[in-house]
């Protein structure tokens, strides 16, 4: 058993903001295998579950705010008693990295990433993780938390759905049959 674990806000307000992006991508994988979402207090998510090559893979949206991520997490590893070295994959957005751009990476620091920091307080660092670039030009006209918080312009939704969704949408599934390549960087081309 495998679980994708995507960083996000659950309030509605958060939707189609950069830091959900994650939650975007877990929403496409559940959409393409008509899985449904259940609200699963005890580990303060939402979950849902797919197969790929008869393997089960859990899917998790965190109900608590981004920065407390660590706690959803922990439940879920515990409960399902999971490696998290070949088990958990991490999608998360970084504001290091260039809009288009996603990288792949099996362990490190949190980059100063709130929701990486307390995942990695709650268990270790050692998980694989998708990183999706979320920054533009605007990131230098407003602090941090305005803009990841702020949502993705009309270019930027249209790359999102066209390729990077399904671009990660892949990786997700790479993941899933260990044929990821855990040192990967793919920088997708603006149009």
């Amino acid at each position: 058993m495998k679980m994708i674990f995507a960083q996000g806000n659950p309030e509605p307000d958060y939707t189609s903001s950069r830091h959900n992006v994650g939650f975007s991508i877990l929403n496409t994988i559940a959409d393409e295998f008509d899985a449904k979402w259940t609200n699963k207090s005890k580990f303060n998510a939402l979950t849902s579950e797919i197969a790929i090559n008869d393997e089960k893979i859990i899917l998790v949206k965190p109900t608590t705010f981004y920065n407390e991520t660590g706690i959803s997490v922990r439940k879920l590893v515990d409960f399902y008693k999971l490696n998290t070295a070949s088990d958990l994959l991490v999608i998360h957005d970084d504001l290091s990295l260039p809009f288009g751009t996603v990288r792949v990476r099996t362990q490190g620091g949190d980059a100063g990433n709130n929701g990486i920091k307390s995942i990695n307080s709650h268990l270790n660092n050692t998980y694989t993780r998708i990183k999706i670039g979320i920054s533009n030009d605007l990131y230098d006209q407003m602090d941090d938390s305005n803009f990841v918080l702020s949502k993705f312009n009309n270019n930027e939704s249209d790359q999102l759905e066209k390729t990077i969704i399904p671009h990660v949408s892949e990786l997700v599934k790479q993941f899933c049959d260990e044929t990821i390549k855990l040192a990967s960087f793919k920088n997708i081309e603006k149009k």
